[in-house]
């Protein structure tokens, strides 16, 4: 019994008061990094999917993970009750590519970070992972100058694309390389991207006349090789 109030009286002395002063330029320092990194990720990533619909979980993650961590690193006792609460919560999110998880973690990283109150390890790792993820764009988009590289999206609503090996045969005969990146088939759209090497912009017109013998209700959307529309 004596030991009981003793973990109970300890577990009631750890909470401490959280400065508000503090918390608000913690959390507006989240935002405003959450922020940066939304913007990097639309225009350095390098994904197929529609980013600007991604990047806007990027403040709410980062912000939320902040007032958590700041709220449960002040009692041992909320510490615990968050492993609880973690041990029945399941988070399911569709990701497709391993650098949408990347930014996820990024974004996590933020409010983890201000929420310990780690503000200048924070700012300053913040900004060497961005640096270094505009270099090394930068530097990937001038080795791509030589090549003439396409990303084509092959796409229909609410019915399933022709066979996907009739539409890579297609692409083979038609182009220098083809390279299958994403498919994605649901009730509502059946997907697939490649990205492919160009020799004349006349050959796209061509696959495309070619794809549309399959089927004239498919939908075609190219991008260039920086991945823009």
């Amino acid at each position: 019994m004596d030991n009981m109030q003793t973990f109970e009286e300890f577990l009631a002395s750890t909470t401490a008061n959280i400065p508000i002063i503090s918390f608000i330029i913690n959390i507006m320092l989240t935002a405003i990094l959450a922020f940066i990194l939304k913007w990097v990720y639309i225009r350095f990533g390098m994904t197929l999917s529609n980013r600007r619909s991604f990047a806007k979980t990027f403040i709410l993650i980062s912000m939320s993970t902040m007032l958590i961590i700041t709220i449960v690193k002040s009692s041992l006792a909320l510490s615990l009750g968050l492993v609880g609460a973690l041990s029945i919560i399941r988070f399911r999110s569709a990701i497709k590519e391993p650098e949408e998880l990347s930014y996820l973690f990024l974004s996590i990283a933020i409010g983890l970070g201000f929420g310990a109150s780690q503000t200048l390890v924070t700012i300053v790792g913040f900004l060497v992972i961005i640096s270094i993820i505009m270099i090394n764009k930068q530097l990937s988009y001038k080795s791509l100058l030589n090549e003439q590289n396409i990303y084509i999206k092959i796409s229909k609503q609410n019915s399933m694309l022709p066979d996907i090996e009739k539409i890579t045969s297609i692409l083979t005969k038609t182009f220098l390389s083809v390279d299958l990146r994403r498919l994605d088939e649901t009730k509502q759209l059946s997907e697939v991207s490649f990205l492919v090497e160009i020799d004349e912009l006349s050959e796209l017109n061509k696959a495309k006349k070619e794809l549309q013998k399959l089927d004239k209700n498919i939908e075609f959307m190219f991008l260039n090789n920086d991945n823009s529309y």
